[in-house]
């Protein structure tokens, strides 16, 4: 039940988001009101994964360790579903252009950086592979920390005006 319930919670703002462009009611730039929602739900749901654990150690109330994994599956998710409408849909599968934006925009570096540090945990988190990986899956999946580091600094390094959003999931993240 409980998954059933971090499931339906996690793709809620998917299906709103689906539901909006459906509806065309995502104003002018829908682009990018995908690309920042996506964006925005791969770190919450980066952080909550993170967050379960010192939480369940405070309150030693470990029921929520069980959701951590989908959460985390969650989280990459919507990683990938960010990365691809930058791909897809702001650069148009156009090699070149995505080229000169690396080069140009080093956000863009960190958050892809991120990315990849997150697709082996996404597919190392199935009961089999762990059983697999052993004693090594639980070291392999200290990249969490470093991926969720970048994914912060993709976003500081992405504001330009008002940084307190970026800096309150810099803090949460500490």
């Amino acid at each position: 039940m409980r998954l059933l319930l971090v499931g339906a919670a996690s793709l809620f703002p998917l299906a709103r988001l689906a539901w909006g462009l459906y509806r065309g009611s995502l104003g002018a730039n829908h682009v990018e009101v995908v690309t920042h929602t996506t964006g925005d739900w791969a770190l919450n749901l980066l952080l909550t994964t993170l967050a379960i654990t010192p939480v369940a150690r405070l309150t030693r109330d470990n029921r929520w360790l069980k959701a951590r994994r989908a959460i985390g599956l969650y989280s990459f998710l919507y990683a990938l579903l960010h990365f691809l409408t930058w791909l897809v849909l702001d650069k148009g599968l156009d090699l070149n252009d995505m080229l000169k934006d690396v080069v140009k925009r080093r956000f863009i570096t960190a958050g892809f950086a991120a990315l990849c540090l997150m697709l082996p945990l996404a597919i190392t988190s199935t009961d089999g592979w762990i059983r697999r990986l052993g004693s090594r899956w639980g070291k392999l999946h200290r990249l969490i920390y470093p991926a969720a580091l970048l994914a912060v600094v993709h976003y500081l390094w992405l504001v330009k005006a008002d940084r307190s959003r970026p800096l309150t999931y810099m803090a949460v993240l500490g």
